[in-house]
Formats: C-alpha cells, structure tokens, sequence
C-alpha cells in the first residue's frame, strides 16, 4: 500500500491507563494492539493491512500530550458507532449533527482525548 502525500498515516495518543485505554478502542471500534511494554502499544492497521496506523503511549494528565488535535473517524453507521462509544464508556461531547457533506459525533475516551465520527450525508 502506497502513502499517500500529506495523508495522516499514523495517529497517536497519549493515555493514562493503557488497559482501560484499550478496551475502549477494542469495544468501541475492534482495534487490536501490539504492546511493546508498559509504556507504549501499536494499534494494528484495520482491514488486514500490513503494519500499524497508530500507538497508544502512557502518559500523565498534564504532559501536554492529552487533549491535542481532534482525530477524526470514519463511520459506515453512524448511529452504531454512537452506540459502541458509548457502552465502552466514551463521554459524548457533542451529540450527531449535520455539516456540510455529513453527519458526526464529538466525544473523550476515557483519558480524555478529543475524536470525532463522521458519515457522508444521506
């Protein structure tokens, strides 16, 4: 697979608590990871693809990491996406609303990372 110029290839974030940080993502999204010890696990490509689109990095609040750009997702159902965020314990920020082109949610995960899911318009 080619990369492409100026796409976001990896995304990472900065948690408190590794285990509560993957079993949100595992819950809300199906993300696998490969942990490289306690500090630091690779989230695996989705979709069977080689390698890693991101990493999970132990932090504390206050290291500057947490809370940094707004990561945004795409999402084939909307609606059961909210769903998954919310029964793995995602904080709703801003419920679904329309944009031009689309629909998404605003929410934190358990550490308190700001992302975002979107859908085309219907």
């Amino acid at each position: 697979m080619a990369i492409a110029h100026h796409a976001i290839d990896y995304v990472e974030f900065t948690v408190t608590d590794m285990v509560a940080a993957q079993a949100f993502y595992s819950a809300a999204f199906g993300w696998t990871f490969e942990n490289y010890g306690p500090g630091y696990a690779g989230i695996r490509r989705m979709g069977g693809g080689d390698g890693e689109m991101g990493g999970l990095s132990l932090g504390e609040k206050g290291d500057g990491g947490i809370g940094g750009p707004l990561v945004v997702l795409y999402s084939e159902d909307l609606e059961q996406s909210l769903a998954r965020v919310r029964t793995a314990g995602g904080i709703i920020q801003k419920e679904i609303f329309e944009f031009p082109g689309g629909r998404r949610f605003e929410f934190a995960d358990p550490s308190g990372n700001a992302l975002a899911v979107w859908t085309k318009a219907r």
